[in-house]
């Protein structure tokens, strides 16, 4: 089982398997379709299969699609500095994808973690981002508001215990990475949304070595002085859609502040958890689509 374009046997569209070098970081990514640029950016514990679902249709409705490995995930190179984790980093792995890709500018999608890079490009890059798309995740003031109450503080207490030394790593590895799968098999609220298949391959990327403890480093690099980008105004139009049965990020976290994010508008998706789509990627792709066009 290959975790490259491969692996993504019946996808409507030819996928290519390309590679960056980001300041000397070897990233993967893979890539479908012509027409405007789209950067697909995947959430924890995830890397480029997360989009599996958008990347066929949003390539046949006439878009060149990519979607990245993000450092430290599946093929892409692990760099063993934490603080090569932070934000801004990540946002300039961004930016050297797009130009990469010939481009100047790049509608920007993403979910989870890679939502709140998506964020911080929008912020960081105004001149390069065409239009921004997030998916289950909040706007960076509202999450370090919620942060506060000791409510949100519950449903996020993985953050503080993967700041830990190698004990996150021992326990992500024990029954062949049962923590990082019951994440995805047991807070999905639509049977199938992941396949046997499918957690086979998620469960092939962890194993490549270095991973667990980059997908780890993510999280730590949150409290490393410098890593975290400036908040600025995000000019883009932009899109949040929302599975409305998340059990991480409550539904009032979905709406950014209106002074931040003035060209906002937010899509609630029934019967969708954290992993929206996954499980709704009909209304997703719809969503999209409409969306990202001209």
């Amino acid at each position: 089982m290959a975790t490259g374009a491969s692996a993504l046997d019946d996808c409507p569209v030819t996928l290519h398997d390309r590679e960056l070098d980001s300041d000397g970081v070897r990233l993967h990514y893979v890539e479908a379709g012509e027409g405007p640029l789209v950067v697909l950016l995947h959430g924890f514990p995830e890397f480029w299969y997360a989009w599996r679902r958008q990347l066929g249709p949003l390539a046949l409705a006439g878009f060149r699609v990519v979607a990245l490995d993000m450092r430290g995930c599946n093929l892409s190179e692990k760099p063993t500095d934490v603080r090569s984790y932070g934000t801004r980093t990540l946002v300039e792995d961004v930016a050297r994808l797009v130009r990469a890709c010939g481009e100047k500018t790049a509608s920007i999608v993403g979910h989870d973690w890679g939502a709140g890079v998506a964020w911080a490009f929008a912020m960081a890059h105004p001149e390069m981002t065409t239009r921004l798309a997030v998916l289950n995740g909040p706007h960076p003031e509202r999450l370090l508001a919620a942060m506060r109450s000791p409510e949100q503080l519950a449903k996020s207490w993985y953050v503080f215990f993967f700041q830990l030394p190698w004990l996150p790593e021992a326990v992500a590895r024990l029954d062949h990475y049962e923590l990082f799968i019951r994440s995805l098999r047991e807070e999905a609220t639509v049977e199938g949304a992941f396949t046997r298949y499918d957690l086979d391959v998620y469960r092939e990327s962890y194993a490549i070595p270095g991973s667990v403890t980059a997908m780890m480093d993510y999280y730590r690099a949150m409290f490393r002085p410098g890593t975290a980008p400036k908040l600025a105004r995000v000019e883009a139009e932009t899109l949040v859609i929302w599975g409305e049965e998340d059990p991480h990020l409550g539904r009032e976290l979905a709406t950014p502040p209106s002074d931040r994010v003035p060209h906002a508008r937010v899509e609630y998706v029934a019967h969708a958890s954290h992993w929206v789509q996954h499980e709704q990627p009909k209304r997703v792709n719809e969503l999209l689509i409409a969306f990202l066009g001209p």
